[in-house]
């Protein structure tokens, strides 16, 4: 298992991104870097034991269906609908029992085996329709050093693996003459030179992103409305099937061609992901058949490309795969012979439905009921809240729930179906602490629901004459941990003070007068390593948590958020928390409240992406468990959780005109389904400086660097990470800058594309995260670096940069018409003071909170 943040070796100071010796080495590490003891992904074999079970013949001797060998996972005979899927033998993937008729596993055989679930990198299988894949052994070299054409068949000529790219017409010699518009239409990654046309900048017109601006002269530089995403410089076909921005963007949309190039650019090379964002529009798919290239397990997509009927070319390691019988066949058009067009191929996010009756929903509350907390007044809210929307909480007729208080001592709520009235169960061990019933605690939601309606009535005044000002939080956690470990599921923990009994007890670390030091920041890191420890063992037993802090005082969230980042919990902070002193604190938990209890869920969720052969990605940043090289753990995943990953180019990528990424997020979902959402992403490769920065997508970027930062200020200093802040603007713009020619010395000129840049890192300066020298509490900080490292880009950059608009000089122009009103569209200000005035009435809009 790896750390999700901890540096290796700290890095030469203040710079993100160090230069790798040669272009094939692994970048080493950037503000954050290879994690602890798992290697990265340049050093560790990509199969794991758990992969490489199967013993060999037993592949041989499965159905062959539709000219691929079908093994199920469970013991039950394989159905025919075999999906195609030659990979390990206990593999219960995504594409198992997809029979949607057989819906009868109970639950999936091997629910912890992460590497089987998601299907790991380089099988170690033997494909039925090529020559066998290397022996075990070579399967021990690092993935750096694997040969170009590693376990790929023999290709076409038109396909060599060291040729240059080649025309559109592969030169086969089966190719039949009906079959040329394939190639055509959906040219393979090798082929696209030809049609992508006009990828080298220079040859056309100069773009718009590479207009010089010179920002010592030029002052109105913001845009009147929200900054696009750039487009990638992709041909018209392809850009109109490529991912949304708002689930999958790149720093860069021009991908450089080598890392020596990269280099030369000074800018990080890294993804942005919103995996599991609410969508309006998602093609699902319910197929017998979830079709993926035999190596590398890419799942088909619209930029593969079909060689002719009945063969298609993966994007990412240009192996040849044969089209399954059953994907011949279009359930939409209801057409026969046109694979190309199926939804899988026409739509870059797509989601497949992979099995049902897995695990129900369980929730289960553990709540803070001491002197403090019931002082603060929190508990009204948060019970009426539950009350409000206990039929809206996502699940089905098996859901389950729980309760657990605690202050001194820990207290369950026996709720079961036929007690006249819910039963209080206190256990005072806090050093020995155990489940006082066995069942009972966890109830059903529908069986139990007067129960529970009449504990959430009663709690909020169950506890208001405590004299209790103890906390013993860690204890209440070790107790949902064991309740919750047969099912798994989600445990929401409300806590409004430092925890001072039992295990994880925690003492104030602040001095208050330092909170406006500019000298070190001390304490950004756990003093203990307790909520990690249980983070890690709620992640195994499939659980999150996420974490309520209302506080009135310091309560080291330092420490305490390590039980929801190591989880794939979220945690929300509401410093001063009261219910009457401070309404708009009590208001944004009813707020918060209202969309966590009724937001979509996944359960037991396992994240992994994979990229075009010659990219790695060598460090994560967001709230999960890395459990192998490429793989996330996310015990429950959300639709506001955001992801970064910093990539390197370990191999040149002069074979190919495009890279592909792709992220596939397999979850159960709140009704027991098995689910797969895949996004797939495409940008063209560039071997010029210029085309690297016209490309440059600089709030991708700064949301990067932020992640970097953050990471940066733990393992090492605030001010280092400040530095390195600043030096990534420094050299990347000094880098710009050499390329410019007739440059008088006094001018800074940065790329249209990366105009706001230095702007951006200014604001990134004075978040509460990274700011010195103005009065900021430990706590505040420690939580918005949590906000960086776990939000998706569009709430990131409002926090950093909110939208300022003045409201008291609205006009008719540029309104937009929404539900028959109209709903005027004003410019973005500056966030200068000159901007405002004494007259004016303005919005200021930061994301979580308007001003």
């Amino acid at each position: 298992g790896v750390d999700s943040s901890q540096p290796v070796h700290s890095v030469s100071q203040s710079v993100l991104f160090t230069k790798p010796g040669t272009a094939t080495s692994v970048s080493s590490p950037v503000i954050s870097s290879v994690k602890t003891p798992a290697p990265s992904l340049s050093s560790q074999p990509q199969s794991s034991p758990s992969v490489t079970q199967s013993p060999e013949p037993a592949l041989q001797e499965g159905m062959q269906y539709g000219g691929y060998v079908n093994n199920q996972a469970s013991s039950a005979p394989a159905p025919l609908s075999s999906s195609s899927d030659d990979e390990e033998e206990d593999e219960e993937d995504e594409e198992a029992a997809i029979d949607s008729s057989s819906t009868t596993s109970s639950a999936s055989p091997v629910l912890n085996n992460y590497d089987a679930l998601e299907g790991g990198g380089y099988p170690e299988t033997r494909s039925v329709t090529s020559s066998p894949v290397p022996a075990p052994s070579a399967l021990q070299t690092p993935k750096a050093s694997k040969p170009f054409g590693y376990g790929y068949p023999t290709l076409q000529p038109g396909y060599q693996n060291a040729a240059p790219p080649t025309p559109v017409q592969p030169s086969n010699p089966g190719h039949h003459l009906g079959f040329q518009h394939y190639t055509q239409q959906y040219p393979g990654v090798n082929q696209l030179s030809s049609s992508v046309g006009g990828l080298s900048l220079q040859h056309s017109q100069q773009p718009e992103s590479l207009r010089p601006v010179n920002l010592t002269q030029d002052r109105n530089i913001l845009p009147v409305s929200s900054v696009p995403a750039p487009v990638p410089n992709l041909n018209s076909d392809l850009r109109k099937l490529n991912c949304s921005p708002d689930s999958f963007r790149c720093t860069l949309t021009n991908i450089p061609q080598t890392q020596a190039l990269l280099n030369k650019a000074k800018l990080p090379l890294g993804l942005l992901l919103h995996p599991f964002r609410d969508l309006t529009q998602l093609p699902v798919i319910t197929s017998s058949t979830i079709v993926r290239c035999r190596s590398c397990r890419t799942y088909i997509n619209p930029f593969v490309s079909f060689i002719d009927q009945r063969r298609w070319k993966c994007n990412l390691c240009y192996r040849v795969n044969d089209v399954p019988e059953e994907f011949m066949y279009n359930p939409l058009t209801r057409s026969y012979g046109e694979p190309h067009k199926r939804p899988e191929v026409q739509n870059s996010t797509v989601e497949f439905i992979a099995s049902s009756d897995y695990m129900p929903a369980v929730y289960l509350f553990v709540l803070d009921v001491s002197h403090n907390a019931v002082e603060a007044g929190y508990l009204t809210i948060v019970c009426q809240s539950l009350l409000e929307n206990l039929d809206k909480l996502p699940g089905d007729s098996r859901t389950r729930i729980g309760f657990i208080t605690f202050d001194s001592t820990v207290q369950f709520y026996n709720l079961q179906e036929g007690l006249s009235q819910p039963q209080m169960l206190i256990v005072s061990d806090i050093d020995d602490i155990f489940l006082p019933t066995p069942d009972s605690l966890l109830v059903n939601l529908h069986e139990s629901k007067e129960l529970i309606k009449d504990l959430l009535n009663a709690l909020p005044n169950m506890f208001t004459n405590t004299r209790e000002t103890h906390s013993a939080l860690g204890p209440a956690l070790q107790a949902a941990f064991k309740l919750m470990s047969p099912t798994g599921g989600r445990i929401s923990v409300f806590q409004t003070q430092l925890p001072s009994l039992g295990a994880g007890l925690l003492h104030s670390r602040e001095d208050p007068n330092q909170r406006s030091s500019t000298k070190v920041v001390q304490h950004l890191g756990p003093a203990t390593d307790f909520y990690k420890k249980l983070a890690l063992d709620c992640s195994g037993q499939q659980t999150a948590v996420d974490l309520f802090l209302l506080s009135s005082q310091y309560s080291d969230l330092a420490s305490l958020a390590c039980m929801s980042k190591y989880s794939a919990g979220c945690i929300y902070y509401y410093p001063s928390f009261h219910h009457s002193h401070n309404p708009a604190q009590a208001e944004k938990l009813q707020k918060d409240l209202k969309r966590y209890l009724t937001r979509k869920i996944g359960f037991e969720a396992v994240m992994r992406i994979r990229c075009t052969k010659g990219l790695s990605i060598h460090t994560f940043h967001g709230n999960f468990f890395v459990r192998s090289t490429d793989l996330l753990s996310l015990a429950n995943v959300n639709p506001d959780a955001g992801f970064a990953v910093q990539m390197s180019i370990e191999e040149s990528l002069t074979d190919t005109s495009l890279v592909c990424f792709q992220t596939a997020l397999l979850y159960t979902s709140s009704k027991g389904e098995r689910r797969i959402r895949v996004h797939t992403l495409c940008l063209p490769v560039v071997s010029s400086l210029a085309d690297v920065y016209a490309g440059a997508d600089v709030q991708a970027v700064v949301c990067l660097l932020a992640n970097m930062a953050v990471d940066r200020s733990v393992s090492s200093s605030l001010s280092d990470a400040r530095d390195a802040l600043v030096n990534a603007v420094v050299d990347s713009l000094a880098a710009y800058m050499s390329t410019v020619s007739n440059l008088q010395q006094s001018m800074l000129i940065a790329p249209n594309s990366l105009k706001l840049f230095p702007l951006y890192v200014l604001a990134l300066l004075k978040q509460k995260a990274f700011r010195t020298g103005t009065s900021t509490r430990l706590d505040d900080r420690v939580y918005a670096m949590c906000q960086m490292k776990s939000q998706p880009l569009v709430h990131l950059m409002k926090m950093i940069h909110p939208n300022l608009y003045r409201i008291d000089k609205l006009i008719d122009e540029s309104t937009i018409h929404v539900n028959d009103r109209v709903v005027p569209q004003p410019p973005l200000q500056k966030l200068s003071a000159e901007k405002l005035t004494k007259e004016g009435a303005f919005l200021m809009d930061c994301g979580s909170v308007s001003y």
